[in-house]
């Protein structure tokens, strides 16, 4: 009796110490894939695509060069919220990442800064998990902005607000004028790894 006691207890002990090996295994694994992950991420290159959805008070203004272009209830109910201090602006920022390297790169988090002609208009992150193919492939990451220019240029005359709004949207969609300085962050082994400072995004493909 005595005996098949300690075998039994040596089978418990036995089996024990296999789930804890396949336990190490597997977060291991983990750990290297997404250290590789940060590995490639680190190569992968940045530019500004495109601006879309570009709209002031509502109106949408994409490809519209001047005020008076617009139609006259467009032309009406920009100027009715601008007499009420409110000049909402959005458009869609499109932001491609280039993967060069071989394996998958992995992104989580996004922090940005917006300048428009070089005055920081406003600031934000996005949190969402993006994927970019190995080889040269390429992710687009959309980043809704929205801003009321009233704010964002302090001290200016509503015809010159005014004005900086029309001259981005007569850009055809181009993003030109437009600059983002960026961080973005990934993870490892459950810790937040954030890329080293922030970087110019413009027209060109950056990688820091």
């Amino acid at each position: 009796m005595i005996f098949k006691k300690v075998k039994i207890m040596n089978t418990s002990a036995l089996r024990l110490i296999v789930i804890s090996i396949i336990g190490l295994i597997m977060v291991s694994c983990s750990v290297m894939k997404q250290a590789n992950e940060m590995k490639t991420f680190a190569k992968c290159e940045f530019r500004l695509k495109n601006i879309e959805d570009l709209t002031l008070a509502g109106v949408d203004i994409s490809g519209v060069d001047q005020f008076s272009d617009l139609s006259f209830p467009e032309a009406s109910s920009i100027s009715m919220e601008a007499m009420k201090g409110d000049l909402p602006l959005y458009f869609v920022l499109n932001v491609e990442v280039r993967n060069p390297n071989a394996e998958k790169a992995s992104m989580n988090r996004f922090l940005w800064d917006l300048f428009i002609d070089d005055i920081l208009i406003t600031k934000g992150k996005v949190i969402e998990d993006i994927k970019v193919p190995p080889d040269g492939g390429i992710a687009v990451l959309p980043i809704a902005i929205k801003v009321d220019l009233f704010d964002a240029l302090t001290g200016e005359s509503a015809d010159a607000v005014l004005n900086f709004a029309m001259n981005l949207s007569g850009q055809g969609g181009a993003p030109s004028r437009v600059k983002l300085r960026a961080k973005p962050t990934i993870y490892v082994a459950m810790t937040q790894v954030k890329y080293p400072g922030f970087f110019n995004i413009e027209e060109e493909f950056v990688s820091e």
